[in-house]
């Protein structure tokens, strides 16, 4: 692969050695940004001056006179108190967009990260027998994206499904069963739609037995005892409700456009076992100690309402074990055994105390330390237009595949009053991947922490920053593209640039450093915010540019060029989401 230095890193090398040069004694970073006066603005001057007692603007001239401007910088001039303004050359920036256009391995001449590591990553954790509601979706959303883009910098990603598949419930599933057989069928025999429904039925007929019968209770009881020792025949019964699960958990997924290896399925059932060895490990260590019968873990700065510590409870006085106990055996597990250093949970941030006090414990064990850590990507509520916690009308939990269904459909809808050539089978294929995009998109598009509305009409809009608005720029410059029938896009670097082309040219070459910090941050909404800047300004660029009708041949394929780059950049980045870019629309 050809990597390509970006631009910003060529003019910081620059500012590096002027800055050298002009003050060997002491460094500064450049501390280049985007500027509306120029193409950069640098304003490191200033800290330079405080460490060498000088004035800023005598000092920044200075700098300015160890600058050689040419190939890269054109122009560079002082303003305020010490600022430097500086323009790129209309050659730097399309001699680089050319490099990135030649890289035939799809990456834009993006570079890998040069240490990568491996990091495992917690995300959509549905429950097993139970029916996946608007809940479980930002974790799955938000876990795919952080996926795809790590990934892109180089990054080993392993996914991590911690379903719910363990505990007192599926005794009173797993007894019912047994007392009613053939309640389930093989799930080569039954679709998603069938698997839910079928399971939703035995849980209701279970919980009603469960809640009028109290030898059934017991009988319910002692099964979870024969579950958690192992007994063949209640485990054999248990898979057929994980396995009837995840039929219908994969057709929600397909829905999402989601794939989820059946490898990285590991549920609470995974870590049964290493339980106990975890809390032996803690209590020998001192990290857990004994009160009232539990194994707890205390912490100073964590304590009630009424001053009193709060502990991490890690085995009940009972002697059963609960989620902290699951989640410490995960972190042994993906620590030692997985070789992970960095651990991601995306999970509710509701959950922020939780892992605030397994990550402590964890690091008191000393399973966690400064080169292994652990980060919970917390996320906040899907809210209605109300701006309250998102219910259908009846007041119940909205069911996840019935809301991606109404996505697709309402996208349908977009999508018909726009075709003009496409066939309904090519509507309703498109629509799911414009509806679905669009929840994705308003999602990620958010920061993680932030609640946000579910509002399917904005979603699936032509206008303002949606999935949809960036789907249709793609789609148009493929029409364009095609337009052109033989010309071919072609980089010159000998034009001069319009203003809009420039502003154009020096966002296509930030995606690779957008990339990368939206990674390192786990921020993908910093890569939303990046791609819909570039649609924005390709429109500007279209509405300046005339790309067909060019003045010269010249021009018209260097617009071309830039218009395919454009989009080969606008299908990467939103291809690390998880949102498809149709060819036509």
């Amino acid at each position: 692969m050809a990597s390509v230095t970006s631009l910003t890193d060529l003019v910081s090398k620059q500012l590096t050695s002027a800055l050298s040069a002009t003050r060997p004694e002491t460094s500064a970073d450049p501390l280049l940004r985007r500027s509306d006066r120029a193409d950069f603005q640098a304003n490191g001057i200033l800290a330079l001056a405080k460490k060498a007692k000088a004035n800023p603007r005598d000092l920044a001239t200075e700098v300015v006179s160890h600058i050689t401007t040419g190939d890269v910088i054109k122009d560079v001039e002082v303003s305020g108190p010490g600022f430097l303004n500086i323009t790129i050359a209309d050659r730097a920036v399309l001699e680089n967009l050319a490099a990135r256009y030649a890289d035939g391995t799809g990456r834009l001449g993006v570079p890998l990260a040069e240490n990568p590591g491996i990091t495992v990553i917690d995300y959509a954790q549905p429950n097993v027998a139970k029916e996946m509601h608007v809940g479980h979706l930002r974790s799955a959303v938000i876990g795919d994206a952080l996926r795809g883009m790590l990934d892109f910098t180089g990054e080993k990603t392993i996914g991590r499904h911690h379903i719910g598949d363990w505990g007192t419930q599926f005794g009173m599933l797993i007894q019912y069963l047994m007392e009613h057989p053939g309640e389930l069928a093989p799930p080569s025999e039954v679709d998603g739609d069938q698997a839910m429904s079928n399971l939703n039925r035995i849980y209701k007929a279970s919980r009603a037995v469960f809640d009028a019968d109290e030898a059934f209770k017991e009988r319910a009881r002692k099964r979870v005892v024969a579950l958690q020792s192992g007994d063949k025949e209640t485990l054999e019964l248990w898979q057929q409700f994980v396995d009837e699960s995840k039929v219908y958990f994969n057709s929600v997924f397909d829905k999402l456009d989601m794939e989820i290896r059946d490898d990285e399925i590991v549920g609470e059932s995974a870590y049964n076992e290493g339980m106990p060895e975890t809390a032996r490990l803690l209590e020998e260590m001192g990290v857990a100690e004994r009160s009232e019968g539990a194994l707890v873990v205390f912490f100073d700065d964590i304590r009630g309402k009424d001053d009193k510590p709060v502990p991490l409870i890690v085995q009940k006085a009972d002697g059963g074990f609960g989620y902290a106990a699951s989640d410490l055996t995960a972190i042994r597990n993906r620590v030692f055994d997985l070789h992970a250093d960095t651990l991601l949970y995306v999970v509710d941030v509701r959950q922020s105390l939780h892992f605030k006090m397994v990550f402590e414990t964890a690091r008191r064990a000393g399973w966690l330390n400064d080169d292994v850590t652990a980060h919970h990507i917390g996320f906040g509520t899907v809210l209605g237009a109300d701006g309250k916690p998102f219910k259908t009308r009846e007041g119940e939990t909205v069911r996840l595949k019935d809301l991606l269904d109404e996505a697709v459909q309402r996208a349908a809808e977009v999508v018909r009053e726009k075709a003009k050539d496409l066939t309904e089978e090519e509507i309703q294929e498109r629509a799911a991947q414009v509806g679905i995009g669009a929840v994705k998109y308003a999602d990620l598009s958010t920061s993680p922490t932030r609640d946000y509305k579910f509002d399917l009409d904005q979603m699936v809009s032509l206008n303002g920053d949606t999935s949809v608005y960036l789907q249709y720029a793609y789609a148009r410059i493929r029409s364009i593209l095609r337009k052109a029938g033989d010309v071919r896009p072609a980089a010159h670097p000998e034009l001069e640039l319009h203003e809009a082309e420039r502003a154009l040219g020096l966002h296509l070459d930030a995606f690779g450093d957008t990339v990368f910090e939206a990674a390192a941050e786990y921020a993908p909404h910093k890569l939303t915010a990046y791609l819909y800047q570039l649609a924005s300004l390709y429109t500007t660029f279209y509405d300046k540019c005339p790309v067909l009708k060019a003045e010269s041949p010249e021009q018209v394929e260097n617009r071309l060029f830039l218009c395919d780059l454009t989009a080969r950049t606008l299908t990467k980045g939103m291809s690390l989401l998880g949102i498809r870019t149709p060819e036509r629309l």
